[in-house]
């Protein structure tokens, strides 16, 4: 039995050295999220622009391509960005019961959510989608509109993207347990 407590006791650090290179994995892929959605808008904005400038000019400046683009940096960013915005607490929550809870309370809440449901989804979605990219990279699918682009590189960023919030929720999960080791206030 005391050996248990003196394993956790040796683990711990590392543990949450774990959970902080997960953090800065997540900053860093978030950081490139913002990015891709400075491209994204700049893409938008010469798709726009080209396609009423070429209205007086006669000939087309935007593209399906660059369409596409748009698109795919926006899938990008919005996947690659769901890992930071855990991490930064910035998802949507309905806080009409947890602001009447004391800190506690809500770390509690916290951790059985991530392991209830946000772990569980995580691994849900890695395996649902696991097939489709595995096939798609097979196959190299290409967009069926003229002028598309290869399909598979951006279809790799779903299974991704939610490895990267798994990764995250376990962090997470460190940081409450240590909240509550500790008996401060969790990360939200």
């Amino acid at each position: 039995m005391k050996s248990r407590p003196r394993l956790l006791r040796t683990c711990w650090p590392w543990l949450k050295r774990w959970a902080a290179a997960v953090d800065g994995l997540n900053s860093c892929v978030g950081r490139l999220a913002g990015v891709l959605v400075l491209l994204m808008l700049v893409v938008g904005i010469w798709n726009v622009a080209g396609r009423h400038l070429g209205l007086l000019l006669g000939h087309n400046l935007s593209s399906n391509r660059l369409i596409e683009v748009q698109w795919y940096l926006f899938a990008a960013a919005f996947l690659l960005g769901g890992p930071w915005t855990l991490q930064r607490n910035g998802h949507v929550r309905v806080d009409v019961l947890q602001s009447r809870w004391g800190a506690r309370r809500q770390t509690m809440a916290n951790l059985a959510g991530t392991l209830l449901f946000l772990l569980p989804f995580c691994l849900l979605m890695i395996a649902s989608s696991w097939e489709a990219v595995w096939l798609s990279w097979h196959i190299l699918e290409q967009s069926p509109d003229p002028g598309g682009l290869p399909r598979y590189p951006l279809k790799s960023i779903l299974p991704l993207s939610f490895l990267l919030l798994a990764l995250q929720g376990v962090a997470e999960t460190i940081h409450n347990l240590d909240a509550l080791r500790s008996g401060r206030k969790g990360r939200r």
